[in-house]
């Protein structure tokens, strides 16, 4: 036929098709595709058989799938996308973490993320009904549809199942099966290039390649503090807790207040969610109250979960006995000796406390080394069998003391007592903390590690649970004495720091809520360890001025050691725990016996102690000459210790009491021998109260240039954060500023200063206070009222970065550079040799000058909060600072500074 071509076949059914010559097209080359078919129904026969291809045959895996999600998943969303991107790039990722802490929603989540999950491409295998290792490859084929065939089985039919097919492998709960999930993780992977494995683990595979992400608790409100209900939602917890609450019971509202009462009870479970869901699960029969009170029994209560559930998730108990089952006994042991350090513990305290002592009740006890060894030994004791028990025995004991609820009670489940554990060795206890860790049973404390040392703890739930099993083993009060011990030796140590403990800060800071259970301990027996324990919980609470709680606990200790040498010591803190708290005869009386002991005890040191005491109650009563006869007492006494910081904080007090009499020139004398001392040894609380002592005097002399520097000084080394240390300068500085006639910049720092006095509630030395008060009423006298109002609105303003930078502007910031000698200030507000900033960043650092937030910041420039941190970044990076306070003095030392507005 004219202008038809040679012809080609219908790929359907083979008929030909004719193709379009270059004549029938005008003599042109003919366009478009060629014809594949010859008619429509082939067209469609093909796509059926495209269709049927593409669908798995019955000897490629098909598989479970993913696992449907049948409530709401809550919060997360930071680790989610952090988890995506490892996703990503890795192809073994581990999730850990303790039971509870939500591996298996978070992998599922995750997994259901991954393009084409829900067409096969992600695959889920439960792990945890599995026993037998070697049955793994078996288990893994079943749950992935892979048939044994071809004479393949095991690990080869996976193999060449999966092949090169892109997958993700969701292994969930492997900690049982550790040893056996890492080989076959590691041959898969090795074999099948395209494969992916997601594992969910208390413990992690250790296989090459495997990125290990460690799933934290949710996050919760800081305690202490008064948050609105806005604030208090943005906790995952709290959301957590809400979302189950309402499925539990439909009609659930949160009722005025409550908000709190859920913060509280999240806070209690440490934000775990398994503890979390379940408490949220009592909503229907408890009220909040009821729940937060029930928490104090968290084992029976945290129960009846999801019955569709696995079984380790249906109760608490259940999901830590699940952890505790796969310990070997040594870590058995450990890990309930740990229960009694609810506080967190290091290597060292660890080892005090878990490894067997010489005898029973005495581990530990040669590690003392007080004034008198002898006296902190056992209290009274009767002997149970080869037990050692104190009068009394351990059945009464609460359970605010961390003792058990069941203890030495006889075992009526038909399961027989334990058999004799293994003794513990010092040098094991270190290894066995890292393989609890590694297994999710102890937790690392993040945060500031002094002197290197790591801290660890057991969640709460973890923690009852230890503490029943070391009640069943006979061992708690065993290991209660060994914690004891080993705490009383570190309170003896502590003790014998200086001439004046009291004024130190607290090296057992990190200790402070083990110390507070060793005491609950130790007083409900007659246990004489519990007078150094008082004393040193009491100087922790004294130090972060909870008074009232310090003198109970002083009241305790001086009805316990009428005729001791720690009476007196015990007494001068009480004094100044007194006078602190305005009650100023109480005080004089303390401090007055404290000196009459010391004096018949002849103890130099204990008699210094005793008269900085009293002459500190002498000065706050406003008995100056008074004051300054006894500190020059104090002065000689310490003279004869041989201790240079003891004499430089004693030459401090007595300038302070001389200033208070006008004797300037003396106290400007005892100063400049002093402050070297104390700026090369002393904590930061000490120096910067001396400091101040020699902006006063430059004040009180006229200098105003150099008292200015002095406070400014003062300013740059107190710690970040509202606190009477930064008062008494910003104080200072009201007056330099009013002699400058700033009237302006007076009233506004006043009032900052005042306001941050109300909110901490702290009161100023009356002297002191006197002086800036007359000051501020010269003041006002010279300033209209509607200015003073102003300038005080402003003033009350003023918090936190956009204060310290109000404060220390460009001039003061400049003359404390060239004026201090010390390195850390250098350090804290130097240029020289720093690499710009960009416009954006300057932008930026300005912004965070005035005090506002990454969300703020971001909405006022039109930027992303995530660049807002960025450039953040970059800017404490340049500046080599690493707080917003730091960088808001950058700020202010640079010509044009942020000045407030009125």
């Amino acid at each position: 036929m004219p202008g038809v071509a040679k012809s080609r076949g219908c790929e359907a059914c083979g008929a030909p098709l004719p193709t379009p010559s270059r004549e029938a097209s005008g003599g042109k080359a003919p366009g478009g595709r060629p014809a594949r078919y010859c008619s429509r129904a082939c067209r469609q026969r093909a796509f059926r058989q495209r269709a049927e291809r593409r669908t798995p045959s019955q000897t490629e895996p098909t598989g479970r799938g993913l696992p449907p999600s049948l409530d709401a998943f809550v919060g997360r969303e930071r680790e989610l996308s952090r988890l995506r991107a490892l996703l990503r790039s890795s192809r073994l990722l581990t999730l850990t973490g303790p039971g509870g802490v939500g591996k298996t929603r978070l992998a599922l989540e995750l997994a259901g993320g991954v393009r084409g999950a829900r067409t096969g491409r992600a695959q889920w295998v439960a792990l945890d009904s599995l026993r037998d290792g070697e049955l793994l490859p078996q288990a893994l084929a079943a749950a992935l549809g892979v048939r044994e065939r071809g004479g393949r089985a095991g690990v080869e039919a996976l193999v060449h199942a999966l092949g090169t097919r892109t997958m993700l492998v969701v292994l969930d709960n492997c900690e049982h099966l550790a040893d056996a999930c890492a080989q076959l993780a590691a041959t898969l992977l090795a074999r099948c290039p395209r494969l992916r494995i997601l594992a969910t683990s208390r413990e992690t595979l250790r296989v090459p390649g495997e990125v290990v992400f460690r799933v934290a608790e949710l996050s919760l409100t800081p305690a202490g503090e008064d948050h609105d209900l806005a604030e208090l939602l943005r906790s995952e917890a709290v959301r957590l807790f809400l979302e189950r609450a309402r499925t539990s019971d439909a009609t659930f509202e949160l009722g005025r207040g409550e908000a709190r009462t859920v913060a509280e009870i999240c806070r209690r479970l440490d934000g775990l969610p398994l503890a979390i869901e379940l408490a949220a699960g009592r909503a229907g029969s408890l009220s909040l109250t009821g729940i937060l009170h029930g928490l104090d029994d968290q084992l029976s209560l945290l129960t009846d979960g999801s019955r569709t559930g696995p079984g380790r998730h249906r109760e608490l108990g259940a999901a830590i006995d699940w952890s505790h089952r796969l310990l070997d006994p040594l870590e058995r042991v450990v890990f309930r000796r740990l229960s009694v350090l609810g506080g967190g513990f290091s290597a060292e305290g660890a080892a005090a406390v878990c490894a067997d002592g010489a005898g029973s009740g005495d581990a530990g006890g040669g590690r003392y080394r007080g004034r008198d060894r002898d006296r902190y030994r056992y209290g009274d004791r009767v002997d149970v069998g080869d037990k050692s028990l104190p009068a009394g025995g351990i059945g009464h004991i609460g359970r605010h003391d961390g003792v058990g609820r069941r203890d030495m009670a006889p075992r009526t489940d038909g399961i027989s007592p334990p058999a004799p554990h293994h003794l513990v060795r010092p040098e094991q206890v270190l290894r066995v903390i890292c393989a609890l860790e590694a297994k999710s049973l102890i937790v690392r404390v993040r945060g500031d590690e002094p002197r290197g040392a790591a801290r660890f703890r057991q969640l709460s739930a973890i923690r009852a649970y230890g503490m029943d099993r070391l009640s069943e083993a006979g061992e708690l009060h065993d290991t209660w004495s060994r914690a004891l011990d080993w705490l009383a030796g570190q309170a003896a140590g502590a003790a014998g720091a200086g001439a004046f403990p009291d004024t130190a800060e607290g090296p057992l800071i990190e200790e402070q809520e083990n110390l507070a259970a060793a005491v609950a301990y130790a007083a409900t027996r007659a246990d004489n360890r519990h007078v150094p324990l008082a004393f040193t919980l009491a100087r922790l609470l004294y130090g972060q001025e909870q008074l009232t709680a310090a003198r109970a606990l002083l009241s305790g200790v001086l009805e316990r050691v009428q005729e001791c040498e720690d009476r007196g010591a015990a007494l001068a803190l009480a004094a100044r725990a007194a006078y602190l708290q305005d009650d100023h005869a109480a005080a004089l009386d303390l401090a007055q016996e404290a000196v009459a002991v010391e004096r018949a005890g002849q103890h130099p040191a204990g008699l210094a102690n005793a008269l900085d005491a009293l002459a500190a109650a002498r000065l706050c009563r406003g008995e100056f000459p008074d004051a300054v006869a006894v500190f020059a007492e104090c002065l000689a006494v310490v003279r004869t210790l041989g201790r240079p910081l003891d004499l430089a904080l004693c030459r401090h007090h007595l300038a302070w009491a001389l200033l208070q009499t006008g004797r300037t020139t003396e106290a400007e004398r005892l100063m400049q021998e002093c402050l070297p001392e104390l700026e090369a040894g002393a904590p930061v609380g000490q120096l910067t109260a001396a400091l101040h002592t020699a902006g006063a005097i430059r004040l009180a002399q006229g200098d105003l240039a150099a008292a200015e520097r002095r406070f400014a000084e003062v300013l740059l080394k107190t710690p970040a954060g509202e606190s009477f240390h930064a008062l008494y300068p910003l104080e200072g500085l009201v007056m330099v500023a009013a002699e400058r006639g700033e009237l302006q910049r007076s009233l506004r720092l006043y009032a900052a200063a005042a306001a941050i006095r109300r909110r901490i509630d702290t009161e100023p030395e009356a002297h002191w206070w006197g002086q800036v008060e007359a000051v501020v009423a010269r003041v006002k006298e010279r300033v209209h009222p509607s200015g003073v109002g102003a300038a005080m609105a402003a003033g009350r303003r003023l918090r936190g970065a956009r204060l310290v930078a109000y404060a220390l502007r460009g001039t003061q910031v400049r003359s404390v550079v060239r004026g201090s000698g010390h390195d850390e200030s250098r350090d804290r507000v130097g240029s020289i040799g720093q690499p710009p900033l960009t416009g954006r960043e300057s932008a930026v650092a300005e912004l965070v000058a005035e005090g506002l937030t990454n969300q703020q910041i971001a909405s006022h420039l039109g930027l992303s909060k995530s660049t807002v941190a960025g450039h953040l970044d970059r800017v404490r990076d340049k500046l080599g600072v690493r707080s917003r306070t730091q960088i808001a003095v950058r700020v202010a030392g640079r010509p044009g500074g942020p000045e407030p507005a009125n």
